[in-house]
């Protein structure tokens, strides 16, 4: 019986980064069960509309200059997060520190005008189906805003601790950047449904 020889993998890296991290699979899988979340939130949004014989149910549209103000600070927030995760690729420990402190700031901005965001709806989450599926949706979001933001400031404490030499922390601000992403782009639906389709 011939003996099988032992492959040496002492020669590979201990953790992976992008799609070779099992992070990065695990950040996927969970954006897609969100983005289903959100996909069915809006499903119902427009099903409670169809049924409707006005819409919004009596109340005014919200208004606009809230949320408007939300999405451009979610929409400018792209660039510096870009530049975040190709910092985390270059392994720049300098750039990605400063880039986790200009994240965290920009991740809590937002929260300003959400807190307006509620009252200006002109309707309580307990009024009718449309206070109900409105308030969800934005409550679904800040959930997401809140739950990246506390990560980025996890993340931005290890960065400037003894866990930044790990290379596997370069890989988690990648993860966190992309999830940053899905943040902002799941907004963009939702703004339409809340802002817009009630003024069509």
């Amino acid at each position: 019986m011939k003996e099988r020889m032992a492959l040496d993998l002492s020669h590979l890296p201990l953790h992976g980064m992008g799609s070779a991290s099992l992070t990065f699979w695990g950040t996927s899988a969970f954006m897609l069960i969100e983005g289903t979340g959100f996909a069915l939130s809006i499903a119902i949004y427009f099903y409670l509309m169809s049924l409707a014989p006005r819409w919004p149910i009596e109340a005014p549209p919200p208004d606009l200059t809230a949320g408007t103000i939300l999405t451009l600070l979610l929409v400018a927030s792209v660039v510096p997060n870009i530049l975040v995760s190709r910092w985390a690729k270059q392994k720049d420990l300098r750039k990605v520190r400063a880039g986790l402190i200009v994240m965290a700031i920009l991740g809590l901005l937002p929260l300003v005008p959400r807190a307006f965001e509620f009252p200006a709806l002109h309707v309580s989450w307990d009024d009718d189906a449309y206070g109900s599926i409105v308030w969800t949706m934005l409550g679904l979001h800040t959930t997401h805003i809140v739950t990246d933001l506390v990560d980025t400031v996890v993340l931005a404490c290890l960065m400037f601790s003894k866990h930044a030499d790990n290379t596997r922390r370069y890989g988690d601000v990648e993860d966190n950047a992309l999830y940053w992403n899905f943040v902002v782009l799941t907004w963009l639906p939702i703004y339409g449904c809340i802002y817009w389709v009630p003024r069509l």
